[in-house]
């Protein structure tokens, strides 16, 4: 049975972007190589990558193109590679194909289309977007949850999770420090149901 995990870089203040479109690229951001080569061992080791269609559009935007990018350090480009050769799954109503071997799910069963995925994979796969997490939490098939915590207060912005307002209880399973304060957070959800 395969895990969800709802991976995001996220204020002290819980927001994952600060002006609406800003595409996880905001200034208060502090992305270094460090933190880069995390985010690519990470995303190697994921058995898959399921995105909303936000996200998802914002990542096919960039990463194909970054990987021949020679402007571009090797660490990025070597994101690049990983995105565009991993096992995706884009969750939208209005899209109908996507590329690089990324797989559609829509309609009005997704849930129990994902929740069939869930069951059927090995390992963990990387949920992206606040809305398709807020889903999945609703369902009560989120797993867990991997913060990249970057030392900024902004005030305002899109929360981590899209009007939810139950308490969920978490455990820490892992946590790190890295340059710049930013600090890695991963948590277990109690409240995630078996397939």
């Amino acid at each position: 049975m395969g895990r969800f995990l709802y991976w995001m870089n996220v204020s002290l203040d819980l927001r994952i972007e600060q002006v609406p479109g800003d595409d996880g690229a905001g200034e208060w951001l502090r992305i270094d190589e460090e933190l880069h080569r995390e985010f690519n061992a990470r995303a190697r080791a994921l058995a898959g990558m399921v995105q909303g269609r936000v996200i998802y559009e914002t990542m096919e935007e960039y990463w194909p193109r970054a990987r021949e990018d020679a402007s571009l350090p090797e660490v990025m480009r070597e994101y690049g590679e990983i995105w565009t050769g991993a096992r995706k799954v884009l969750v939208s109503r209005t899209r109908h194909t996507a590329g690089y071997g990324t797989r559609i799910i829509g309609g009005d069963d997704a849930i129990d289309q994902l929740a069939a995925l869930r069951a059927e994979t090995d390992g963990t796969l990387g949920v992206g977007g606040a809305n398709l997490a807020t889903q999945l939490l609703r369902a009560g098939l989120l797993d867990e949850l991997l913060l990249f915590t970057h030392p900024a207060i902004l005030g305002f912005g899109r929360p981590l999770f899209d009007d939810y307002d139950h308490p969920i209880d978490l455990d820490l399973i892992e946590q790190r420090s890295f340059g710049q304060g930013v600090t890695m957070h991963h948590y277990s959800l109690r409240e995630a149901k078996p397939c």
